[in-house]
Parts: structure tokens; C-alpha cells; sequence
């Protein structure tokens, strides 16, 4: 009897193991992929949403300050798509946050209220979310 109850606690000890084993492999691979989707670089130019002519013209507005992105914004932005429009507009907040915080804040509302958390940008959002948050 004493060899029956030792044999079904060591086939519950190795079950238990088992299973632990099983869990701790899939917690270890969650984490490589985080990891790995943590230090992917996103391109912004590879982002959907912007036609390919408009980006001589961003790239122009960008460089020639904030009234002529703002102006560029408000003439392009309904023909501009998400992620990419999302993309935009954080860089509007980051240009734009020196000389009128409050716009930055509003704008950065717009976006973070759009992007979801499957979207390319998300991740850019929660790092400018402790600057611009309300």
C-alpha cells in the first residue's frame, strides 16, 4: 500500500512539474516577444496614410517651422490616413509645444484618442504621454 500512495504522489509531482514547466515556457516567450516588439524601430515613412506626393511637401513644412506645418496641417491633414496622420501630428506636438503648450496638449488628446493598441504609433504615444497628458 505504502508503495501504491508513493508512486501516485511522485506521477502528482511530476504532473504538477510538468505544468510548471509548460507555463513558465509560455511566460518566457511572451516576454521575447514584448521584448522584441519593444525595440522595433518604426519608420514613419513606411507608415500607411500619407499619398507619396505629399511628402516632399511635409518634409518642407516640417523644416520651415510651426506656422507653415500648422498651415500645411490644415490644408493636407483630411487627406492624410492614420497611423501615418497620427505619426504627423506627434511631431506637430513636439514643434509646436515650445511656443504654445496648450496646443500641443489639445492635439496630443486628438491623437491619443484615435490610436489604438495594435497600431504602429501606439508605442510613441505612451512615451509622449507623461509630457502632454492632462
Amino acid at each position: 500500500m505504502t508503495k501504491l500512495i508513493t508512486a501516485v504522489i511522485l506521477v502528482a509531482v511530476c504532473y504538477v512539474a510538468w505544468h510548471l514547466f509548460v507555463y513558465w515556457e509560455q511566460v518566457r516567450d511572451e516576454r521575447e516577444s514584448q521584448a522584441a516588439a519593444a525595440r522595433q524601430v518604426v519608420d514613419p515613412r513606411s507608415l500607411s496614410g500619407l499619398p507619396p506626393q505629399l511628402e516632399d511637401s511635409l518634409q518642407a513644412a516640417q523644416q520651415a517651422g510651426v506656422n507653415t506645418f500648422r498651415k500645411w496641417l490644415e490644408t493636407y491633414g483630411p487627406a492624410i490616413q492614420d497611423p501615418r496622420k497620427a505619426w504627423i501630428e506627434l511631431d506637430f506636438c513636439l514643434i509646436v509645444s515650445r511656443d504654445d503648450p496648450k496646443e500641443a496638449r489639445r492635439v496630443f488628446a486628438r491623437v491619443k484618442e484615435r490610436v489604438k493598441p495594435d497600431s504602429p504609433v501606439y508605442r510613441r504615444v505612451k512615451e509622449l504621454e507623461a509630457t502632454y497628458a492632462e
